[in-house]
């Protein structure tokens, strides 16, 4: 699944691509995709609509239009694609943007898994209160994700250390991969439970979070399975992986431990993150 360095590499290509591109009509092969809006009034509301902006909150791409705000979810498998209107459609290939005689902007998903919203604002401050943003964190990259902030919300929580990490409502954009690194980086085992952890052991993670996701989004993402991001452009960030999916610890050199916290591949440390 795309994380947030993901997400923020495709936002960035796309912004090269397509800002002032007018969408002169839409192809929807898939329309479960579209959320709260019926295909025929989602086709209708943006022809017509020029992409003024992109954003990203979490793991949500946010398209600014003239008169609206499209949200687009990629969920396991989503993916952009710029192509010639000449070039033949793909069976996974769901809703196709074109954007004038010679370029279209083309969704594709073979798990069909992704979403999209449509909001008759270009707010992003009202999009950003209400469904299904409202229910994110803070970003991890940004000025509220802090000691006080984290650490209120781990005192509330029973769970495991791995499990709230991956909580969109307690911090948007993190996933899988990302967190096996954060912890490693911070010595916590990620059965460690949330409610105990110490005031260094939550600064470590607040720093290693930021670390290791500016660093990722610097190297274009982690390309690993079906990630791939717009243009085919591929990130570089698994040569620098530490555990996730690794066979020997890169500090102790002893074996790699995995097992399974909520069904996501978790890989640690035994003797560089010790169960307390």
């Amino acid at each position: 699944m795309p994380e947030l360095p993901e997400v923020e590499t495709v936002k960035e290509i796309l912004k090269k691509q397509i800002i002032g591109d007018t969408i002169t009509d839409i192809t929807i092969n898939y329309s479960k995709i579209i959320k709260e809006t019926d295909p025929a009034t989602f086709r209708q509301n943006l022809i017509g609509q020029t992409f003024r902006d992109i954003l990203r909150r979490g793991k949500y791409l946010v398209f600014v239009l003239d008169d609206y705000i499209l949200l687009s979810h990629l969920r396991m498998e989503g993916k952009y694609f710029i192509k010639s209107p000449n070039d033949e459609i793909s069976k996974h290939e769901h809703i196709i943007f074109r954007l004038g005689p010679n370029k279209t902007l083309r969704y594709h998903d073979t798990r069909k898994f992704g979403t999209m919203y449509l909001f008759h604002t270009t707010s992003f401050d009202i999009v950003n209160n209400m469904l299904p943003l409202k229910e994110l964190g803070v970003e991890p990259l940004g000025s509220d994700f802090t000691l006080a902030y984290l650490k209120e919300k781990l005192t509330k929580s029973h769970r495991s250390i791995k499990t709230t990490l991956l909580d969109q409502s307690v911090i948007s954009g993190l996933g899988n991969i990302y967190v096996n690194e954060i912890l490693f980086l911070s010595k916590i085992h990620p059965l460690e439970n949330s409610d105990e952890l110490t005031d260094e052991d939550i600064t470590n993670i607040i720093d290693n979070t930021k670390r290791v996701l500016n660093h990722a989004i610097e190297l274009g993402g982690t390309t690993i399975h079906s990630f791939q991001s717009a243009l085919e452009v591929s990130g570089r960030f698994q040569n620098e992986l530490r555990i996730h999916m690794q066979k020997i610890c890169p500090v102790c050199h002893g074996e790699v431990s995995k097992i399974y916290v909520g069904q996501r591949g978790t890989y640690y440390c035994k003797v560089c993150q010790v169960k307390r």
